[in-house]
């Protein structure tokens, strides 16, 4: 292939799959159209079925290819607030904070409550991005936990996976219900997440350490 013909190539399949992730987040899959996505991307609708065979391949691209992007945003939230902590309170305090921080970013709230609403329709695709997103960040999680371990700052644990489910539970649970069910402009306001913090990075280490 020319070069610079694959570079077009590949400039408007960014352009498509951009496009598409509005279309998706702002309408569902039912209410999206590939009509609508060949418009928003500057592209003919047979260029977009030329990339993606029909709406459902380009919704699983679009799903799947997110989960890098949150497993990316977590490591980095777990790794700095965990690794370089010499106080134990304060940093899963800290990792609390970071936590609500990316999660609470109203595209990742869009993109949830997306594969949530399509997770019976596609259950390979929500559950992929499940293994390979959530539940991969917390896996994360876990072996930054062992990490204080292996430095005298936390007891041993028989499952730091597990653990990690334990301290996300405490702290995303209320908030992200709230933004689920009443919408994104009934999250928490930053006194109510500095009182989370306190009490998630309290509750957990009475149990852990």
């Amino acid at each position: 292939m020319d070069p610079q013909q694959g570079g077009r190539t590949a400039s408007k399949r960014r352009a498509i799959l951009s496009a598409a992730t509005e279309v998706f987040l702002n309408n569902g899959y039912l209410g999206a159209s590939m009509d609508e996505v060949a418009a928003k991307a500057a592209v003919s609708k047979q260029t977009v079925y030329k990339q993606f065979a029909d709406k459902e391949h380009l919704f699983a691209e679009i799903i799947l290819g997110t989960t890098l992007q949150v497993v990316e945003g977590f490591a980095t939230a777990f790794g700095s607030a965990l690794d370089e902590a010499t106080d134990v309170r304060e940093g899963f305090r800290d990792l609390a904070h970071r936590f609500l921080d990316t999660l609470m970013e109203p595209r990742v709230l869009r993109l949830r409550r997306l594969v949530l609403a399509e997770a019976d329709r596609f259950p390979q695709v929500s559950g992929a991005w499940f293994e390979r997103g959530f539940h991969q960040s917390l896996v994360l999680l876990g072996e930054s936990m062992q990490r204080l371990v292996d430095r005298g700052l936390l007891r041993p644990l028989s499952d730091p996976t597990l653990a990690a489910y334990h301290f996300a539970g405490l702290v995303m649970y209320k908030p992200m219900n709230q933004v689920m069910f009443a919408g994104t402009e009934a999250g928490p306001s930053v006194a109510e997440i500095d009182d989370l913090a306190d009490r998630a990075a309290d509750v957990f280490l009475a149990a852990y350490n």
